[in-house]
């Protein structure tokens, strides 16, 4: 996969700026402020939009839940493997490719920390294609921190077994 720059100039980085600022702002209040004009706006936005740029996202702030966010290290033979699990997972965020010592590197939520652990023990440590796997707990997020959430925790297996099995989201 070809990765694709999209250049930016000032004026796109001013709208971006006010939206993640306030996010309800009218395409007219944007243009007031940058000094452009309603439709010039509207089209930048479509633009950065249609580019993949900018995204509008509804989720839970992580700063002010209560609940526990990991993030998790990972040495994996099968890195593709471990992103379609993070993608069928609602106790996974996000994965992120590395280089360096782990090749991945997973968000993991959860409203228990024993249930995490289980989970790291489940799907990581416990996979033969996985030779090195390492925890942290976020413990604090300086600023908002949004991500999509799925709040269906009774679905995971792991919430009513202690015994390490995965929920049925996971692997299908």
């Amino acid at each position: 996969m070809e990765s694709q720059v999209f250049k930016i100039d000032d004026i796109d980085k001013s709208i971006i700026e006010l939206i993640q600022k306030e996010p309800t702002l009218t395409h007219t209040e944007i243009a007031k402020r940058v000094d452009r004009s309603q439709p010039t706006i509207g089209m930048r936005i479509r633009k950065l939009e249609k580019a993949g740029v900018l995204k509008f996202q509804a989720g839970i702030n992580v700063k002010t839940m209560d609940l526990i966010l990991a993030r998790v290290e990972i040495q994996t033979l099968e890195p593709n493997e471990t992103i379609e699990l993070v993608k069928r997972c609602p106790y996974m965020l996000n994965a992120f490719r590395l280089s360096g010592t782990f090749n991945l590197s997973v968000l993991v939520i959860g409203s228990k920390l024993a249930h995490i652990d289980e989970m790291v023990n489940s799907h990581f440590r416990k996979n033969p294609n996985v030779s090195s796997v390492y925890m942290d707990i976020i413990t604090d997020v300086t600023n908002d921190f949004v991500l999509p959430f799925d709040f269906n925790f009774e679905s995971c297996s792991l919430n009513s077994n202690s015994n390490g099995q995965c929920c049925g989201k996971c692997f299908k």
